[in-house]
């Protein structure tokens, strides 16, 4: 691996809008008579549903990972989960999102994502809720037998539609001038997850989000000894607004985040 240096950090937060019902499951660690068979994820000190940092990273990768036919999906990581994997320092995918930890890397992930929890006020909502369970609604769903059309009940848990997550927080590395322009490949998956899904039960009406109340920070690394050093920022009511303003995102990116020319480059 070649020398890489950090030259500085933009920091995306925001929060995340539950559009629909949200479902964000946990696995089947054992059933309750009685309970639901889909449990979402909750937070072991609050007992509050969040969506995990790898749940919403996994899904931007997919989705970015399917809009270009030179990142198809071409190794299995197990539990039938397969993702695009190269040894292509210029492929964006893997640049961004990383690779697994048994390959050999060749650059540092430039994307962290971090786990995002409810918003306060949503939290005191949904607490207040006439519910089965705390902070979440049971959604109920039915197999329907093609021959003899018996319906065959399951409970789903959800966070019910317009609850509130956040600050989100995406952390996005800057080790060479290049990498400013993959702003806009994470920008173009955050707009493709919007009109696909977050979490499980996605085809059948869960899992529609949006983006909101956006905010774009640029750090360059002398911030991090200083801090007294002035930070900028762009803020975004919509990802639709980050979207039309990409171009100026990554000039300000550039003009604050300045990576030194490489000698004998053109």
């Amino acid at each position: 691996m070649k020398e890489i240096n950090l030259f500085g950090r933009i920091i995306l937060s925001g929060y995340i809008r539950a559009v629909t019902g949200l479902h964000v499951g946990k696995g089947k660690e054992g059933l309750m008579i009685g309970g639901v068979d889909n449990p979402v994820m909750r937070d072991a000190l609050t007992n509050q549903p969040y969506i995990p940092g790898s749940s919403l990273k996994g899904k931007l990768r997919s989705l970015a990972e399917k809009r270009d036919p030179a990142t198809q999906p071409n190794k299995s990581i197990g539990k039938g989960v397969t993702i695009h994997v190269c040894n292509d320092p210029e492929c964006r995918v893997c640049r961004i999102f990383g690779i697994p930890g048994q390959e050999q890397a060749t650059a540092p992930t430039r994307l962290v994502v971090r786990d995002v929890f409810l918003e306060k006020e949503s939290a005191e909502s949904l607490k207040a809720l006439d519910s089965d369970l705390p902070f979440t609604e049971v959604k109920y769903e039915a197999a329907i037998d093609r021959i003899t059309s018996e319906a065959n009940p399951r409970p789903l848990e959800r966070v019910p539609a317009d609850a509130l997550f956040g600050p989100f927080e995406m952390v996005f590395n800057i080790y060479q001038d290049d990498d400013h322009d993959l702003l806009a490949t994470l920008i173009e998956a955050m707009a493709l997850l919007e009109d696909d899904y977050l979490g499980g039960s996605g085809s059948r009406g869960s899992g529609k989000v949006r983006f909101v109340n956006l905010e774009v920070k640029f750090k360059p690394v002398a911030v991090y000894g200083d801090a007294g050093v002035d930070i900028s920022t762009m803020g975004f009511e919509s990802l639709e607004g980050a979207r039309s303003a990409i171009d100026s995102i990554i000039e300000k990116s550039r003009q604050e985040i300045q990576v030194p020319k490489v000698a004998g480059a053109a």
